[in-house]
């Protein structure tokens, strides 16, 4: 994917609300106007990389792209893992994130717990990677010194691509 690292920020919005409790790994959202604007050779599935909630500390994270085959979601969605255990939600704070690799296809499962094994199987894949030379330099990068702290930076609501998407920043 000549995509990647792909740099991404948007408003963290509410999700289908089963990462947190069905799944007991939370995630962060992008809206659709992230979701609908990734480059065409972001293929859906599992990635790695960094990110950051407004200009906090840089964390690791996993991200799914796509439709989540196990629920049969009708709407493609990104959904970030940040490796991290905050206190409490995040609703409205902006994500910055920078993919940094692909880990595997979507696919669905026989059960929740094969899922869950999966997803646990993931983040410790990205945990490895990331920890990589080439990757660890990319925690460091300013896309994430640079990030708007709130919701409010990013303008008006109706959010252009250049607000949302920043590759090449």
């Amino acid at each position: 994917m000549k995509s990647l690292p792909f740099f991404c920020r948007g408003e963290v919005i509410r999700g289908f609300g089963r990462g947190s409790k069905e799944l007991r790994i939370p995630t962060a959202n992008f809206p659709d106007s992230v979701v609908d604007n990734l480059p065409a050779d972001i293929n859906t599935g599992i990635y790695y990389g960094w990110a950051s909630l407004g200009n906090g500390d840089v964390y690791k994270m996993v991200m799914s792209i796509g439709w989540n085959p196990y629920y049969k979601n009708t709407k493609k969605s990104m959904e970030a893992h940040v490796i991290h255990t905050f206190k409490e939600d995040f609703y409205g704070e902006i994500l910055s994130v920078v993919l940094v690799g692909y880990i595997r296809p979507e696919r669905s499962y026989d059960s929740l717990e094969a899922l869950i094994t999966a997803i646990n199987n993931d983040i410790e894949e990205a945990k490895f990677k990331l920890e990589l030379p080439e990757h660890l330099k990319l925690r460091d990068d300013n896309f994430f010194t640079s990030a708007p702290s709130s919701a409010s930076a990013l303008a008006p609501t109706t959010a252009t691509t250049s607000q949302t998407i920043m590759n090449g920043h």
